[in-house]
C-alpha cells in the first residue's frame, strides 16, 4: 500500500508493527505479571491507551487489550508474557497479521474519519490517550489519535482494501490536483 496525500491529508501504511492480544483478569496476579513485563499497567479506565516509549497498551473490554509495538519486539513480546502467565488463566495471543495499521493525518484528517465515522471526533470528546473500537464506512476498526491531527486506524487486513479506497474517495474532496502516489 504506498501512500495517498491529498492537499491537507495524507493516508499511509504502518506496516511491520507487532500487535499482541492479551485475555485476563483485571487487577488479578495475571494482570500484575503481565504490566511487569510490559513496563505499564494494563489500562482499566475504558477506551484509554497506556505507553511505554514505543509500546502502546490499548483497553479493548473490561479484560481484553491490544499490546503495540515495533517489529522487534516480535516473537519475543508474546514469549515474555506467556512466561509471566504461566498457568494462571487468561490468553497471549500474537495477532500481528489481523489487522493493517493506517495513520491518516494532516489538516483535514478528522473531517474525512467524520464522513464516516458515528462516534464524536472532536478532540474534546476524543484525543491523544484515548481508542475506540467503531465502525468506519461500514468496516469495524479500531480508532487511535496519535497527535492533533493524525489518527492510527486499525482495520482487519480482509478489509483494507476496501477502507483504503474509501478514505482515497474521501479524500478527493481536499485535492485540486491528485498527488503522484495513490493507493491501490
Amino acid at each position: 500500500m504506498a501512500e495517498v496525500e491529498r492537499r491537507g491529508s495524507v493516508a499511509a501504511e504502518i506496516p511491520f508493527l507487532t500487535k499482541v492480544n492479551i485475555r485476563v483478569k483485571p487487577g488479578g496476579p495475571a494482570a500484575a505479571a503481565v504490566a511487569e513485563v510490559l513496563g505499564v499497567a494494563l489500562p482499566v479506565e475504558p477506551n484509554t491507551i497506556a505507553v511505554d516509549r514505543a509500546r502502546r497498551v490499548l483497553w479493548l473490554g473490561p479484560d481484553e487489550w491490544l499490546v503495540v509495538d515495533p517489529l522487534a519486539e516480535r516473537p519475543g513480546l508474546e514469549l515474555a508474557l506467556l512466561a509471566a502467565l504461566g498457568g494462571q488463566p487468561g490468553a497471549i495471543v500474537d495477532v500481528s497479521a489481523e489487522r493493517t495499521v493506517i495513520e491518516l493525518s494532516g489538516a483535514h484528517a478528522r473531517d474525512v474519519l467524520m464522513k464516516g465515522c458515528s462516534i464524536d471526533l472532536h478532540p474534546t470528546a476524543f484525543s491523544v490517550g484515548q481508542c475506540a473500537q467503531t465502525g468506519l464506512a461500514r468496516a469495524q476498526v479500531v480508532l487511535m489519535p496519535v497527535g492533533e491531527a493524525a489518527y492510527w486506524i486499525f482495520v482487519r487486513s480482509s478489509f483494507a482494501g476496501y477502507l483504503t479506497a474509501w478514505l482515497h474517495d474521501a479524500m478527493a474532496e481536499y485535492s485540486l490536483f491528485p498527488s503522484a502516489g495513490t493507493l491501490r
